[in-house]
């Protein structure tokens, strides 16, 4: 099931609506066609409770204004580029600046602050599943990047509670692009309580270490003996404020994991785990690279769904990616993306609840 309603008006009068997916078990997912944000996710907990997972806002100026990025589609670059340069076939470019001296997330007006045309919703009975498919294109030279991409995504809504995401996308002159999906999690269903207490795991042997800039080096780091090492799954809290450089630098955990899984295959990768509630997600991709986010710089000033203050960890992203800055480093998987070729990725968040 599908459901569409105005959401609220932007300062130009344009309408911003949301779309609510239904599967057969009761999830719902409430998308919105600015950023093609997930702005409300259902999940059970292990009494067969629905409540919503994902931080957020109660309307639309509360995405407008956001700079946390909620539940949005980020690009065209998820992560950072350093000083915001990279080359391409000897020309140098300069994307816009946002994040101290660096480019984050697509840059001051990025894809989470276009508003996109949805070009299909779909029931599928027989499968149990809806899904909704949104379209943007980023015309050349938007925050300084070359040609003009034309990015699909496809949300579904699957029987098995799964939240499948699917970006398609083309260019007409040759670019970088690496899209990602920005929620932030909070299994317990209570934005009051921290993430400090969620079970996660990360399959990754290795993560890639930041300077003071929070940028890549271009290095390779074991994760095993380290606070960095999810191999087994240990709560969030256990060493986010232990002595290790890297997280003093990132204030937690803001990292990418370099996935052990093989390269394009849609794989689970990691599980994120509540006690309390049984609440069980488990993440697949096909992407060589997870940003594992705690929340570190929410603050408690950003006022979020049924008016709760957001205060520091209380939601954490896995963000598939590509490893950040791959622009500047040619070793590593790339971004670029040629006229011709068409980019695919997809994620999926599932689901479940357990006891133990």
């Amino acid at each position: 099931m599908v459901e569409k309603k105005i959401f609220g008006k932007l300062s130009d009068g344009q309408e911003v609506n949301v779309y609510t997916l239904k599967n057969a078990n009761g999830m719902e997912a409430k998308i919105i066609d600015y950023g093609a944000t997930v702005v409300s996710l259902t999940a059970p907990d292990k009494n067969g409770k629905y409540e919503d997972v994902v931080l957020g806002y109660d309307s639309l100026d509360g995405y407008v204004k956001d700079k946390a990025y909620f539940g949005s589609i980020v690009g065209r670059y998820g992560n950072r580029i350093g000083k915001g340069k990279f080359n391409l076939d000897g020309k140098e470019y300069q994307l816009s600046i946002n994040n101290g001296e660096n480019h984050l997330h697509g840059g001051t007006e990025g894809f989470n602050k276009k508003v996109w045309t949805v070009i299909h919703t779909d029931v599928v009975e027989a499968l149990g599943s809806a899904s909704i498919t949104l379209n943007y294109k980023s015309k050349d030279g938007e925050e300084g990047y070359p040609g003009t991409v034309e990015l699909t995504v496809k949300y579904t809504l699957t029987k098995d509670n799964e939240l499948s995401i699917n970006y398609i996308a083309t260019t007409d002159k040759k670019t970088i692009l690496n899209p990602t999906h920005h929620s932030y999690f909070n299994l317990s269903g209570n934005m009051h309580k921290t993430i400090l207490d969620h079970e996660v795991m990360i399959d990754a042997d290795k993560f890639t270490p930041v300077d003071v800039g929070l940028i890549t080096t271009g290095a390779f780091a074991e994760v095993a003996k380290t606070p960095m090492d999810f191999r087994v799954p240990k709560k969030v809290g256990k060493e986010v404020d232990a002595d290790f450089e890297q997280l003093k630098l990132a204030d937690g955990y803001d990292h990418n994991w370099a996935l052990n899984k093989a390269p394009n295959q849609l794989l689970k990768f990691a599980s994120v785990y509540e006690p309390v509630s049984g609440r069980l997600m488990e993440v697949s991709t096909d992407q060589p690279g997870v940003q594992f986010y705690s929340g570190n710089f929410l603050d408690g000033s950003v006022k979020g769904k049924n008016g709760v203050m957001y205060a520091r960890r209380t939601g954490l992203c896995l963000e598939t990616q590509l490893y950040p800055d791959s622009p500047n480093k040619p070793e590593w998987p790339s971004p670029i993306l040629e006229p011709g070729k068409v980019y695919n990725q997809t994620t999926v968040y599932k689901f479940s609840a357990k006891l133990l």
